[in-house]
């Protein structure tokens, strides 16, 4: 195991991602665990709800490469065309 500098400090929603993971979108089954925000690597909508939301919404023509500023609870299967979405965990 690597030796981490920052080990002492405590996560928060500005710091750096510790455990990103591949999104695979699904209508029904929420994302493991909440992130910080979404990579999109391959462009296209990305259809999700927030974590406190009561609604579904679209991002669209997300760009590839681009960082959505958003803690999702679910990205959803219909409606999404982007691909290669990391979460930053």
């Amino acid at each position: 195991m690597p030796s981490d500098s920052f080990a002492q400090f405590s996560d928060s929603v500005i710091a750096p991602a510790c455990a990103p993971f591949p999104v695979a979108p699904n209508d029904s089954t929420p994302l493991p665990v909440v992130p910080k925000a979404l990579y999109v690597g391959t462009a296209g909508d990305v259809v999700l709800r927030g974590v406190n939301g009561t609604s579904d919404v679209t991002f669209r023509n997300v760009a590839a490469g681009q960082v959505i500023d958003v803690r999702a609870g679910f990205v959803r299967a219909t409606g999404t065309t982007a691909a290669d979405i990391v979460a930053f965990a």
